[in-house]
């Protein structure tokens, strides 16, 4: 995407005053645009428009069908020919029971419902660049909370151990970076590279792990024991 070209965002949201008062704010940016609406999640598998977008912004709770349901949909029925839309979860309390569901479904970050405006602007920035696990500290704290239960629910099996130590060792030194919430300027920060060079570690890290994008990146490093709440 050049930066000439807005971007699409859509609102999935059963409160029509939630969506009216996202759909302002972020309007209101020179470089995003709404795209698409929907009050649940079959209103929004029906949206050739929400699933083309960009970035969707997910509510969890709703009647008919649910974010996590909703996401995991759109993230497995896709045309594969057209980009992944990033997916920002959006939850009402920091340990919100369905969280872990959302990881799971592939949801790429958190935000608080009530979170400030410029929180919400940023992070559907952030996310559609990839470059950071939106959101740090409420991602890095719903982690935490479920760093329990990311170990029980998945066993950690020798393909995804062999994964993580098919990493060279400056990827992992920047794979530990990803785990802890840190982007790609304060990688190259701490470890005193290009940001270009982050960048082509965290491409080669995603793509050995097999994981989508770094929130799945992150959950991984959870799994496997890289990290420990």
């Amino acid at each position: 995407m050049t930066t000439s070209e807005p971007i699409t965002v859509a609102l999935v949201d059963d409160q029509l005053l939630v969506r009216s008062g996202f759909r302002m704010l972020i309007n209101s940016q020179p470089d995003m645009n709404v795209v698409a609406e929907a009050s649940n999640g079959r209103e929004a598998l029906a949206s050739p428009a929400l699933a083309a977008a960009d970035v969707i912004l997910m509510d969890v709770r709703m009647p008919e069908m649910d974010g996590i349901e909703a996401t995991e949909r759109l993230l497995t029925t896709r045309d594969n020919s057209k980009q992944t839309p990033r997916i920002i979860v959006l939850t009402t309390f920091d340990m919100d029971e369905y969280a872990f569901s959302a990881i799971q479904a592939g949801a790429s970050g958190f935000l608080l419902k009530d979170a400030p405006p410029e929180e919400l602007l940023e992070s559907v920035r952030t996310v559609n660049r990839g470059d950071a696990v939106i959101a740090p500290s409420t991602t890095r704290r719903l982690l935490d909370h479920m760093a329990p239960l990311l170990k029980r629910s998945t066993q950690t099996d020798d393909t995804l151990m062999s994964a993580v130590n098919s990493l060279t060792p400056r990827e992992r030194e920047v794979f530990g970076h990803i785990a802890l919430g840190r982007s790609n300027p304060e990688i190259a920060r701490d470890l005193f590279l290009s940001e270009a060079t982050v960048k082509t570690h965290v491409g080669h890290i995603l793509a050995k792990l097999g994981a989508r994008d770094r929130v799945q990146a992150v959950v991984i490093a959870y799994q496997t024991g890289i990290v420990s709440a």
